[in-house]
């Protein structure tokens, strides 16, 4: 009898542990991200993302698995990622900006997409409506204020009459900016000078094209452009034309004034929607959100650099002032 019990208990341990494995595995959760570029607003996404889904209880080692990959810029290579991450079939795909996110839902049609920092959305193809994004995917959309970024670089040289404008015309998201530009730069007295680059190699050459043809540069919020800022504000420096852009993180790193989200914010608003899918909802059920609350980040130094004073009220009203 003794001898008969001792396997039965075995077998029924060995039972019970692998219902408990089982059990644990069921509750792992895999978020899988792709970044079109790393530069500090996009990593600050990312970062904000990982932090919001961890309050959450989701912890990377954990019970997450957190899949990260960046396509350094390369379309073609976030296809790449893609359909990689479409293969291993995790819970939610995060997308940052938007070539990652349209690379993403070409994809992965059927696995629960969220994309985050993207301009334009519906102008994207990635949903057909804000209010109805569709089965699998939602997001966030960072649309720039672009009237107070022309009101802007009117405050910082009022006496400009040409804007110049560094975008990759590859990046839907940047062409959709460029058109409000064009829209709101003149009823500010500003005409427009365009300058494409479409790699980050190529930023330097179209910084360069600008001098001698305008007065101050506008850069959008297009990632081949603000991961090159540096060579643009040595160019600007230069040729002391003050540099305004769409992206806060850009004025530590020598822009004179930007007007713009704290994307570390907008990561953690990115990660309550990842937490709801990954909690059971659907994102069929949760329309495209926006971001509302605007930071302005003055950078005094940059603005001597380039050959003119920011006024005290500028200043004074700024967030943050870079020192």
């Amino acid at each position: 009898m003794t001898i008969m019990k001792k396997p039965l208990i075995t077998l029924a341990s060995a039972a019970l542990l692998a219902l408990g494995a089982t059990g644990l595995q069921a509750a792992d959760k895999h978020v899988a991200i792709t970044q079109i570029v790393e530069h500090p607003a996009l990593d600050s996404v990312r970062q904000g993302v990982q932090d919001e889904l961890a309050e959450r209880g989701h912890n990377v080692g954990e019970n997450l698995k957190w899949s990260y990959e960046s396509a350094q810029g390369s379309p073609a290579t976030a296809a790449q990622i893609a359909k990689k991450f479409a293969g291993e079939s995790p819970d939610v795909i995060v997308a940052i900006a938007t070539p990652s996110a349209q690379a993403a839902a070409a994809s992965a049609r059927n696995i629960p997409l969220v994309f985050t920092a993207v301009t334009d959305p519906v102008g994207a193809k990635l949903v057909k409506a804000l209010d109805q994004p569709g089965k699998f995917i939602t997001g966030m959309s960072d649309m720039s204020p672009i009237n107070k970024h022309m009101e802007l670089v009117k405050t910082v040289a009022p006496t400009a009459k040409r804007v110049g404008v560094i975008y990759n015309p590859g990046e839907a998201n940047s062409v959709t900016l460029v058109a409000l530009v064009k829209e709101f730069a003149p009823q500010h007295g500003m005409t427009v000078v365009e300058a494409a680059a479409t790699k980050s190699s190529d930023v330097q050459t179209a910084a360069r094209s600008l001098v001698g043809k305008v007065d101050v540069i506008y850069l959008p919020t297009d990632n081949t452009v603000i991961s090159a800022l540096e060579v643009i504000v040595k160019v600007a420096e230069q040729n002391l034309i003050p540099v305004v852009t769409g992206d806060t993180d850009s004025v530590a790193r020598g822009a004179v004034a930007a007007q713009g989200f704290n994307y570390y914010e907008v990561g953690r608003q990115t990660g309550i929607m990842v937490a709801r899918i990954l909690d059971g909802e659907s994102p069929a059920n949760m329309p495209v959100e926006g971001v509302q609350r605007l930071e302005l980040f003055v950078n005094p130094g940059a603005a001597k650099r380039m050959g003119i004073m920011l006024n005290d009220s500028l200043i004074q009203s700024a967030k943050t002032v870079i020192k």
